[in-house]
């Protein structure tokens, strides 16, 4: 199926699969094996069939883990138990592709705090990179972790930018050292029959389990984070001087908070701003022009 897919020869003019054309489209800039494995992914079973009960399940449940919380808000708070499920679930049942676009996110994520804290002149920030190769890895507080960084970052950044009273601008001399240019070296991701929950899926899943052992404040605080896309972006468009594009970004502004109830759907949106952007750094180390911007390198 998957070879099909994006084989131009098995299109059908009556009925074109739309993930083939979107596989084509090169409107926006993405890796390569990431779009694949994004397009297979959609284009599962388990996307087409699974997702939609799921889906009404994850809502459902989220609401009475609401309601839960609100009268015992001290009960079951486990970081390390969640993400001990997390480690199972990713690797028993969610598919090879799903698993890979997860792991990649990691890294990808990493590597644009890395790029900001590496660029911004006169500034010193201590980046805590995440770069999981194994599911052993997920067990030390892996997502958590991750939205940690993000809003420690921020802090960190803006209150040395405010302490010397400068602002983020083009470096006199762009580095590009810590972006990697080729595949991340991840293991070999089980695909066992087991292995069949698309990314959605599996998202809305886990969901209700990340809220229900996490607490409100890192529950809250993980979901917002998921806007905080274009307040990244943005600090890359100032070191760049390229600010076009912003329009990839589809999270929303996080001064104006979503519910928590559409965090799976953004937490998707968050991973594919997450590679658009790393993509396009990718570009400017590779000497491309990135949509037309002209790139630093270039000028």
């Amino acid at each position: 199926m998957s070879k099909e897919l994006f084989d131009i020869s098995s299109y059908d003019s009556r009925d074109p699969n739309p993930w083939l054309a979107l596989y084509l489209d090169n409107s926006i800039p993405i890796n390569e094996k990431t779009k694949q494995a994004l397009m297979r992914d959609n284009n599962s079973r388990s996307a087409r069939y699974l997702y939609p009960l799921i889906f009404f399940w994850s809502k459902v449940t989220m609401f009475f883990i609401h309601v839960f919380k609100f009268f015992f808000p001290k009960i079951f708070n486990s970081s390390k138990i969640l993400h001990i499920i997390l480690s199972w679930g990713l690797k028993r049942f969610v598919s090879k592709d799903a698993n890979l676009l997860i792991f990649r996110h990691f890294h990808v994520g990493s590597e644009i705090l890395q790029f900001i804290a590496g660029n911004v002149e006169s500034v010193e920030i201590e980046t805590s990179p995440l770069k999981p190769n194994n599911f052993e890895d997920v067990k030390d507080d892996l997502f958590l972790k991750h939205d940690l960084n993000l809003y420690n970052f921020i802090i960190r950044l803006n209150s040395k930018l405010k302490e010397k009273n400068i602002t983020i601008k083009p470096p006199t001399k762009l580095s590009l050292d810590m972006i990697s240019d080729d595949q991340f070296d991840h293991i070999e991701f089980p695909d066992k029959w087991t292995n069949i929950l698309d990314l959605k899926s599996s998202i809305e899943l886990f969901t209700p389990f990340y809220q229900f052992f996490l607490t409100s404040n890192d529950f809250i605080r993980a979901s917002n984070s998921l806007q905080l896309d274009e307040t990244i972006s943005i600090y890359t468009s100032q070191l760049l001087g390229t600010p076009a594009h912003l329009g990839l970004v589809n999270n929303k502004h996080p001064m104006i908070p979503i519910s928590t109830y559409s965090a799976a759907y953004r937490l998707v949106l968050h991973g594919l701003a997450a590679e658009t952007l790393h993509q396009i750094l990718v570009n400017i180390k590779q000497g491309k022009s990135v949509d037309g911007i002209v790139t630093p390198l270039e000028k």
